[in-house]
């Protein structure tokens, strides 16, 4: 990710728009007004306070969306051509050489949570050891 950032601010396309942007009277007045707001401990508390509950809310919609897709998963392999082309998809060393990619990534930690809190239900757990034995079971 840094090696992505030193990239990006190396680029001098970046580094026009960051000279455009730095000379322009309306960004160098939003920039005065934050640094003179954070001089303030109150104001700057309650930014800071209404800063954390947004990450909690946004981390809470991340939490939701990504038991939404598990969830939608879960019943789609329930049809037999999904569950059949999953099999085929499986078996593709390419497609599990993605998947590997895939779990390295730090956002696809949302739906191994997911997953883990779906296991904490036990119709759940339940439904997802069926696909998965129906998926042994037709990998053979």
């Amino acid at each position: 990710m840094m090696a992505e950032a030193k990239k990006m601010m190396e680029d001098p396309d970046f580094q026009k728009q960051m000279k455009e942007l730095s000379q322009n009277h309306a960004f160098k007045e939003a920039t005065k007004k934050s640094i003179d707001m954070l001089k303030d401990p109150t104001e700057s508390a309650r930014v800071e306070a209404q800063m954390e509950h947004m990450m909690k809310i946004g981390e809470e919609k991340l939490k939701k969306g990504a038991a939404n897709v598990m969830e939608e998963a879960m019943a789609s392999m329930g049809n037999p051509e999904v569950m059949a082309k999953m099999t085929d998809m499986l078996k593709d060393p390419a497609f599990q050489q993605q998947i590997a990619k895939m779990a390295q990534d730090p956002s696809f930690k949302n739906y191994i949570n997911a997953m883990k809190d779906m296991m904490k239900d036990p119709e759940k757990k339940q439904r997802f050891e069926e696909l998965s034995e129906q998926l042994r079971s037709s990998k053979s």
